[in-house]
C-alpha cells in the first residue's frame, strides 16, 4: 500500500476511477456534464448534447419532477434556473398551487433554457 492521498492522484486518474464506478446511466450524465463544460470553455466543436430520455410519472411530487428534470437535463446550468423553479416551487409550497401545474411549468422552463442553450444564448 503506498499511502497515497487518494484526492493527491492526478485529476484525470480520478476521473477515470470515478467513472468507472459509475452506473451506466450516471456515467452518461458526466459525459454530457463534461461535454458541455467543454463548450463553455470556448470549444465551439463539441455539440450540446440531448437530453435524457426520462419519462414523467403519472403520480409525481414536485420535488422528484425537479429531481428527473435535473437528470434530464444535465448540460443546464442548475444556478440559472435557480430563479425560476423556486418561483415556481414556492408557488406550490406556500400558496398551494397544483403539483401538476408547477410541474408543466418547470418543464417548460427547463424545455425553454436547453432551447437557447441549443441556439447558442446561453
Amino acid at each position: 500500500m503506498s499511502g497515497m492521498n487518494p484526492l493527491r492522484k492526478d485529476p484525470q486518474q480520478r476521473l477515470m476511477g470515478l467513472y468507472r464506478d459509475l452506473p451506466d446511466a450516471e456515467r452518461e450524465m458526466l459525459l454530457a456534464f463534461a461535454e458541455f463544460l467543454a463548450t463553455r470553455g470556448g470549444r465551439e466543436d463539441v455539440p450540446v448534447p440531448e437530453p435524457q430520455a426520462i419519462p414523467r410519472p403519472e403520480e409525481e411530487t414536485v420535488i422528484k419532477a425537479m429531481k428527473r428534470l435535473s437528470s434530464t437535463y444535465p448540460m443546464l446550468d442548475k444556478a440559472r434556473l435557480l430563479n425560476e423553479t423556486s418561483m415556481l416551487m414556492s408557488q406550490h409550497m406556500l400558496q398551494g398551487r397544483e403539483a401538476r401545474e408547477v410541474i408543466d411549468d418547470l418543464e417548460a422552463v427547463f424545455a425553454r433554457h436547453y432551447r437557447e442553450l441549443r441556439e447558442g444564448g446561453q
